[in-house]
C-alpha cells in the first residue's frame, strides 16, 4: 500500500473534535486542493470558503438540523458551485473529496455534509455573503478528532465486478 491508498483507506467520518485550531497555513493548503481538483473542459465553476470563527460556526450548525457538529469543528469548509455550468455538481464533488483528502493526509478528522438541494443551502450562502449565482454543495467540518467511528464496510466481492457483472476481481 502507498501514501495515496493508505489515506483513502484509512479515512472515515469524524463528527467529535478537539477544541484545537488548525494552522491558517493548513487551510489554506486544503484550499488549494480543492482548487485543484479535476473539473470538466476546465471551468473551474467553484467558491470556495474555510469558516472557523466559532459564532460563524454555531450558526451555520443552527440551520443544518443533521449537522449540530459544524458548531464544535475547528473549521467548516464551504463548497459552492454555479448551478448554470452543466457538471457543477461534479466538479465541486471532485474539490470537496479532494478537501477531506487533503485534511486526512494532514492528520485532520473531517465529515462531508450535504448542501445541494438542502432547504438551508440558501440561509448558508446568504450567512456567508456569497453572491446568489452559486448554489452551496458541500460543507466539510474538520479538526482534530476526539473521537473516529469505524462502521463496518461492504467486502470488495459484493460491491465490485471485473469486465461484466457476476465476474470478480481477483
Amino acid at each position: 500500500m502507498n501514501i495515496g491508498t493508505m489515506t483513502i483507506k484509512s479515512r472515515r467520518s469524524v463528527r467529535k473534535f478537539k477544541p484545537t485550531p488548525i494552522p491558517p497555513y493548513m487551510i489554506q493548503d486544503v484550499l488549494d486542493c480543492a482548487r485543484l481538483a479535476p473539473t470538466a473542459k476546465n471551468v473551474q465553476p467553484w467558491l470556495f470558503g474555510a469558516v472557523t470563527d466559532k459564532a460563524l460556526l454555531g450558526e451555520i450548525a443552527a440551520l443544518a438540523p443533521n449537522a449540530p457538529f459544524i458548531a464544535d469543528a475547528a473549521v467548516c469548509f464551504a463548497v459552492f458551485g454555479r448551478p448554470d455550468e452543466t457538471y457543477y455538481l461534479e466538479d465541486c464533488a471532485a474539490a470537496t473529496m479532494n478537501i477531506i483528502l487533503g485534511l486526512q493526509s494532514l492528520g485532520y478528522g473531517s465529515c462531508w455534509v450535504d448542501g445541494d438541494k438542502k432547504p438551508y443551502a440558501d440561509a448558508v450562502r446568504d450567512l456567508l455573503g456569497v453572491p446568489e449565482g452559486f448554489r452551496l454543495v458541500s460543507l466539510v467540518t474538520a479538526g482534530q478528532p476526539a473521537e473516529i467511528a469505524n462502521p463496518p464496510k461492504k467486502r470488495l466481492d459484493e460491491v465490485s465486478f471485473l469486465d461484466r457483472y457476476g465476474q470478480q476481481a481477483t
